[in-house]
């Protein structure tokens, strides 16, 4: 069936805008939430810890979320809990300047982008099982575009009206996406089983997901440690105003969404699955190297454009392997051992960078952080190629 008409009446349009300003609530404060909590008196490794927090929430939620998701046939309602989520998130930081309150405020944020694990199933669920990849490719750039609007709003506003205002901000827009997210078109097969103990065993086992995840933990350790943790630190060491904080990160998210629709429709077909990976990894770790070498903020700012190529062509593949081997009843569940897993790399990303701050330096962290980036290029050539050989492919799903 033309897969045209087999989205039309699922309101794709109006799903896209609800993941933008959903992403949007959420990162209006990333390109200074580093810098606000040290202006703040936190040490890096608090710092680190505090932004690191909202992945290791993710870590732990995530999977519950797709395992209940997957038993109750619900999506929609999980996507309006997660930009219910956003809103308190957003609104809880303008009414204190304590680094526990922060900290928990940002485990808030963590329980928010769990839901995310909704978002992407409902979304491919409106797709055939043979376009996931483009399902997901599609899906990021809105997730991308919502992150990238937001991290430059937040810049602005915080240059013109002060450090609060990005968060207020993000929870006007959030609580507008709130509303709209009833609007949502729920989708579920009538005859879909709902997933027993042993098939939660079979998903966790599951050699091909369990790969991905572990590659997704990287790509986000490389992500967190840089662009959304300790790169805007770094370009205050330049000279970086709130407002050209706010512009690197914009810069470095913009790619990811270019990268992401070319990705999940064109270099997966061109290149192969793996073939994008492997370049999206050395792209990251090559330009986090290159980090501590720029001099100016706009040479610091090609570098982590260059950086987002890489992020943007490996997120989408890595993320349509991880289902779209699944029956349709575990997609959900799948896609929380996924989340959940590349979660960890959000949590290890800044507070090892922070960590490193503190003893060593930052410039000595980005240089190891890139350095695994680089390994990690060699290593999922080698994994994808053991797991997805026809052969493997068909035993890591029985």
């Amino acid at each position: 069936m033309n897969s045209q008409l087999g989205t039309a009446n699922y309101r794709i349009p109006l799903f896209c805008i609800v993941t933008l300003i959903f992403w949007f609530s959420m990162y209006t404060c990333v390109p200074i939430l580093t810098a606000y909590v040290k202006d703040l008196g936190a040490s890096n490794k608090m710092a680190g810890l505090i932004v690191g927090m909202y992945g290791l929430s993710q870590m732990l939620l995530r999977i519950p979320v797709g395992v209940v998701s997957d038993r109750i046939h619900k999506r929609k309602m999980f996507i309006v809990l997660g930009l219910i989520f956003s809103v308190v998130a957003g609104i809880g930081i303008l009414l204190t300047d304590h680094l526990t309150w922060i900290l928990f405020l940002r485990i808030i944020a963590g329980a928010a982008a769990a839901t995310w694990v909704d978002f992407t199933i409902l979304f491919a669920s409106y797709y055939a099982k043979h376009e996931t990849t483009r399902a997901m490719g599609n899906i990021t750039v809105f997730n991308s575009l919502g992150q990238m609007f937001g991290i430059l709003c937040g810049g602005w506003f915080a240059d013109q009206y002060g450090w609060e205002s990005a968060f207020l901000i993000g929870a006007a827009v959030g609580l507008a996406g709130t509303f709209a997210a009833f609007f949502v078109v729920e989708k579920f097969e009538e005859n879909e089983q709902a997933i027993t103990l042993n098939g939660i065993k079979e998903v966790a086992g599951d050699r091909i997901l369990m790969t991905v995840s572990f590659l997704a933990i990287i790509l986000q350790i490389l992500t967190f440690a840089t662009v959304f943790g300790f790169t805007p630190v770094y370009a205050q060491s330049l000279g970086a105003t709130k407002l050209d904080m706010g512009l690197l990160t914009f810069f470095s998210t913009l790619p990811i969404a270019l990268a992401s629709w070319l990705g999940g429709k064109y270099a997966s077909q061109w290149l192969g699955e793996r073939n994008v990976i492997v370049l999206g990894f050395i792209l990251t770790g090559v330009f986090t190297v290159v980090i501590p070498f720029t001099g100016s903020l706009w040479m610091l700012i090609v570098t982590q454009a260059l950086a987002g190529f890489g992020r943007g062509f490996t997120m989408p593949v890595l993320m349509s392997l991880s289902i779209k081997h699944m029956e349709t009843g575990r997609r959900a569940t799948a896609m929380g051992f996924y989340q959940a897993i590349y979660g960890l790399g959000m949590f290890i990303g800044p507070l090892f960078m922070g960590l490193a701050g503190d003893l060593l330096t930052l410039k000595e962290g980005f240089v190891l952080v890139g350095m695994l980036g680089c390994i990690t290029a060699l290593l999922s050539h080698v994994l994808l190629y053991r797991v997805m050989t026809p052969s493997t492919a068909v035993n890591s799903s029985m």
